[in-house]
């Protein structure tokens, strides 16, 4: 585990400009693995909802949040500690809350960022081990739940891929855009819970606002905008200018806040800027490996038979410079996800990972988009690793 960040007060001075691509992580440096029995994501819902509530949070809890009647969990897609601290000056809503960094899950990516936060599980406990998994020998891409023959809600069934019902067992209501509720990935993350549509993010205010005025003691609610901005653009003005109007909502969000009720914030994963610095695995590595999943700043590499082993050393002579090239049995030692792994999560990994070190992505062509993206993130560096976990009170 790399040393925690410093407080979001040791940012940037106001007015300061704010650097769009930073190293990643220099040789030597490990890898930052999720504090599985502390300060991560993983562990806010059962914290919040599990026995005593809010009168019983663990220390790495926000001290707002002790004893608040109602809360709104608010998580905010992409938005990374290393890249709010800088931007104090863009964001003095979040900067006013209490709170400071947590860790997400392995891959830092939104998949299983998401499924971790709402379950309350680590990845090898719900399964959902990445953004594209191969399932049998084909590789699901989550968020649309497709493989490359199309819609895959049939053949494998969201409820039955992931069974855990979200909020422990409880039937939260699930303020989020209207488009996501009948998509695989929400049936797979979200099972149980009540979903309440919005088209703006003034109706997103306005829905938990309804919600807690009706009584809810917990309202879930997420919001896209800094994780899309970021791909599409990188992290420099467009950024900073999402990165401005989310903390409005923010400040829209604390400002409808009954008395006894707190906000709390937090994100699935952080962002690294990495352009057109796309990496081709070399041809020593392709020719040992059979096919690939996951993503570019966390690629599995799957083993034709038997090559394991020289996959391994292949991956590391060609890209051991970029990335942290381990194994899936490394992973399972470390506990990268988590200090369980079931049977299905572990089917579900490839055979290598490339884990990258460096602002690049690793190219798979089977793995593309609507436009190339620019920031990115699914690896273990700080800046993808650590999360805000800020509370407020109206």
């Amino acid at each position: 585990m790399a040393v925690a960040p410093p407080p979001l007060s040791a940012g940037a001075a106001d007015g300061a400009p704010v650097p769009a691509v930073v190293d990643s992580a220099p040789v030597g440096v490990p890898p930052v693995l999720p504090a599985y029995g502390g300060a991560c994501v993983a562990n806010i819902v059962p914290a919040l909802l599990g026995p005593g509530g809010t009168d019983a949070v663990p220390d790495w809890m926000p001290a707002t949040v002790r004893g608040a009647r109602q809360v709104v969990l608010l998580v905010l897609d992409g938005l990374g500690w290393e890249q709010l601290r800088p931007r104090r000056a863009l964001t003095p809503e979040l900067s006013a809350m209490d709170g400071g960094p947590a860790t997400t899950v392995v891959p830092s990516t939104t998949a299983t960022g998401l499924t971790s936060i709402a379950t309350g599980l680590t990845p090898g406990e719900h399964g959902v081990v990445g953004y594209r998994i191969d399932v049998r020998g084909e590789v699901l891409n989550v968020l649309r739940w497709a493989t490359p023959d199309g819609d895959a809600r049939r053949r494998i069934v969201p409820g039955d891929f992931q069974s855990v019902p979200a909020f422990l067992g409880s039937s939260v209501p699930v303020v989020t855009k209207a488009e996501f509720a009948s998509t695989g990935f929400t049936f797979a993350h979200l099972g149980g819970s009540r979903h309440v549509g919005y088209r703006m993010t003034s109706t997103l205010v306005v829905e938990v606002r309804r919600l807690l005025a009706a009584g809810e003691r917990f309202v879930y609610a997420y919001y896209d905008g800094i994780d899309k901005v970021a791909h599409e653009y990188g992290l420099a003005e467009h950024y900073d200018a999402e990165m401005a109007a989310t903390d409005h909502l923010v400040g829209q969000l604390r400002r409808a806040l009954p008395p006894g009720a707190v906000l709390l914030v937090t994100a699935d994963h952080g962002q690294v800027d990495v352009g057109d610095r796309i990496v081709h695995p070399g041809p020593d590595v392709l020719s040992l490996t059979r096919s690939q999943s996951g993503e570019g700043r966390f690629r599995w590499l799957h083993a034709r038979a038997g090559a394991v082993a020289d996959l391994h050393q292949a991956a590391e002579a060609a890209h051991g410079d970029l990335a942290w090239v381990v194994t899936a049995e490394q992973t399972r030692d470390e506990g990268w996800f988590g200090p369980r792994l079931s049977a299905a999560a572990a089917a579900r990994l490839g055979d290598v990972a490339l884990v990258a070190r460096e602002p690049v992505s690793f190219d798979d062509p089977a793995d593309s988009g609507p436009f190339e993206l620019v920031a990115r993130h699914g690896s273990c560096t700080p800046d993808e690793m650590y999360v805000p976990l800020l509370a407020g009170r109206g």
